[in-house]
């Protein structure tokens, strides 16, 4: 059962609080550790913390030991405050296996993962925040079981999470990772393009893709989980805190017409992500299921052939690596449901990728709407399109030359702040088969997938015809 309740809510410390419950605690002289069931949560998977200035919704927490950071080890959580510059002084009541009593330390910061000129930037708002604990030097080399947060060091605490530390036990870090924001797609069913878009990922490299999931049609949570059984992805459900709505299809409003609301709650899945797997991967890019960082160059088939011949070029000019590496984006797009452009031969109608091979001939500006592959042992804050905070200094992001990489980004339409530059991306436009190094073996492995979730009709003889068994444009779309 703690097993269990564990993998549903990582951030809760039910192992350690299991482990101490029916130990005879003495009347503490400060803090006693609080009961699982005297903490305060808020829409499943957060805790609050409730002040005399301001409420804390608190998400995560994550031991931080890397050898750039200033302030040395530290605990980091990751949540949302209804304040901007937030003034209440606050404690970490720091819980270490076999103390009876938590070490408390003030809080360091409360490091804002936005910026005021984007918006919302009033009291009240649920705000992104990474809200940092150094760690003591007499318990330095040792890891806290948990942390909670508090306003007065002595409190009873209404939170207590679990320090995460996904160290590899051989510490060998692996290749890429992506992660992917809270997916919100209720009444769209993306299901056979993700199955496209994982399997091209995989063969360009990507070791694990990260998914947070809002609300989501029945047949991509059946593509999810045929993937997660394979350990290729990993799923994390996600709700919004505080009083934003989670009921599905109102949910779905509410993120579509609170556009910053919207921008603001995708920080706490990029970040945990982050923090998740620093110490575990290389690189971390943060993309849509809509995006695809293409390697250019005929020789460069995966995105370890690309980056090694980035990182050299970023060396030459610093003599360092640098915190993220920024891809430039281009719109590859998609013109409708009449699909107003000649079907790729040989290639399945409901590959989208491979049958959509023209696109814009201009690239959006540089540092505009690019994504990046981030270095984990450089960055402290992520934003969807790169690094807000780097350890050790300013964020220095190297530009990819296009030559070398681009973001394919496949839609019907130019994001809403470009409309103004979008019409000349449309009337001039460019063949690029770049993907196509690709195809044989892609259309195989989406061919093959599809065939075991069972997407295919069956035909007559006792196979599969070729054809979705969804309905609309995709029962169209023959093997």
């Amino acid at each position: 059962m703690v097993r269990d309740v564990e993998s549903r809510l990582p951030s809760l410390p039910i192992a350690h609080w299991s482990k101490h419950k029916n130990v005879v605690q003495k009347k503490p002289s400060c803090a006693r550790y609080p009961s699982i069931f005297e903490l305060e949560f808020n829409n499943i998977y957060w805790q609050t913390l409730r002040s005399s200035n301001g409420t804390f919704q608190l998400f995560g927490a994550y031991y931080d030991i890397r050898q750039r950071s200033r302030i040395g080890p530290a605990v980091r959580i990751l949540g949302m405050i209804d304040r901007i510059e937030p003034r209440v002084k606050t404690f970490c009541q720091l819980w270490f296996d076999g103390q009876k009593e938590p070490f408390i330390v003030k809080t360091f910061e409360y490091k804002y993962i936005w910026f005021n000129k984007w918006g919302n930037y009033k009291q009240g708002i649920y705000q992104p925040y990474l809200i940092a604990c150094q760690i003591p030097k007499p318990f330095r080399g040792l890891v806290p079981a948990s942390v909670s947060l508090v306003e007065k060091q002595c409190d009873t605490a209404t939170n207590n999470l679990r320090v995460l530390y996904n160290r590899p036990l051989d510490d060998e870090k692996r290749g890429f990772a992506v992660c992917v924001k809270g997916l919100d797609f209720l009444y769209e069913d993306l299901s056979v393009r993700l199955v496209e878009w994982i399997e091209l990922l995989g063969m360009l490299g990507a070791d694990k893709v990260f998914f947070y999931e809002l609300q989501v049609h029945p047949n991509i949570s059946k593509v999810l989980r045929y993937y997660e059984e394979q350990e290729r992805v990993h799923v994390t459900p996600l709700t919004l805190p505080g009083g934003q709505p989670n009921v599905p299809g109102f949910q779905h409003l509410f993120l579509s017409k609170k556009t910053t609301h919207k921008r603001q709650n995708e920080l706490i899945p990029y970040n945990d992500c982050l923090y998740k797997n620093m110490y575990k991967y290389n690189f971390i890019a943060l993309l849509d299921i809509d995006e695809v960082i293409m390697p250019r160059r005929p020789e460069d088939r995966t995105w370890h052939d690309l980056m090694e011949r980035v990182v050299a070029k970023g060396m030459k000019l610093k003599n360092d690596t640098y915190p993220s590496y920024n891809v430039r984006n281009v719109y590859f797009f998609d013109r409708g449901e009449q699909h107003e452009h000649e079907w790729a031969k040989d290639t399945p109608r409901y590959m989208h990728m491979l049958q959509h091979v023209t696109r814009a001939k201009n690239y959006t500006k540089p540092n505009q709407y690019v994504k990046c592959f981030h270095n984990p042992e450089r960055v402290l804050t992520l934003h969807n399109h790169f690094p807000i905070a780097c350890l050790g200094g300013t964020c220095h992001s190297y530009p990819v030359s296009t030559d070398d990489a681009q973001l394919q980004h496949y839609r019907a339409d130019c994001v809403r702040t470009l409309k103004k530059s979008c019409e000349e991306f449309k009337e001039n436009q460019v063949r690029d088969t770049t993907i196509w190094k690709y195809k044989d073996e892609l259309i195989q492995r989406t061919r093959r997938t599809l065939d075991v979730l069972g997407f295919f009709k069956p035909s007559s003889t006792g196979g599969s015809d070729g054809s979705l068994l969804r309905g609309g444009k995709d029962s169209l779309y023959k093997r």
